[in-house]
Parts: C-alpha cells; sequence; structure tokens
C-alpha cells in the first residue's frame, strides 16, 4: 500500500511540472542568454517612456523561456 502511495505521490509531481506555467525571468545585465530561436515578443505599448516587454524564445536544447526587459515606448512625438 505504501508503495502505491508513494507512486502516486511521484507521478502527480510529474504531471504538476509538465503543465506548470511557463515562470517570467526579469533581464539582468550581463546575463547569459541561449537564444536558438524567438517564439514571440510583446507589442511595445504607445506611451513615452520605459515600458516592460515580454520576449518567448526557445534555448538550443529546446526549453522555452519567457524573457521580461525594458523598452522605451513607442508613443514619444520627438
Amino acid at each position: 500500500m505504501q508503495k502505491i502511495l508513494l507512486t502516486l505521490a511521484l507521478l502527480g509531481g510529474f504531471c504538476a511540472q509538465a503543465f506548470a506555467a511557463d515562470e517570467t525571468v526579469a533581464y539582468r545585465y550581463g546575463m547569459q542568454l541561449d537564444i536558438a530561436q524567438v517564439l514571440s515578443i510583446t507589442p511595445v505599448a504607445e506611451v513615452c517612456g520605459v515600458v516592460p516587454v515580454e520576449m518567448t524564445y526557445l534555448d538550443s536544447n529546446g526549453g522555452k523561456h519567457i524573457l521580461q526587459y525594458s523598452e522605451f515606448g513607442s508613443g514619444c512625438s520627438n
């Protein structure tokens, strides 16, 4: 009985990890990035100032990542 419960607990943990949402990582200067393919980039807000942007990409091993970084908005008139 204990073996069955242990097996079910382990399988539940693996399933939870498989369906976990991708975690967003904030970019830091000097961070080593392994970007093999960019999947998407959120549009830059039309405001005059610095805004957060997210890039979803695959690394060289096929792992999916979401990177958040700052970009100057596209709403400035000058």
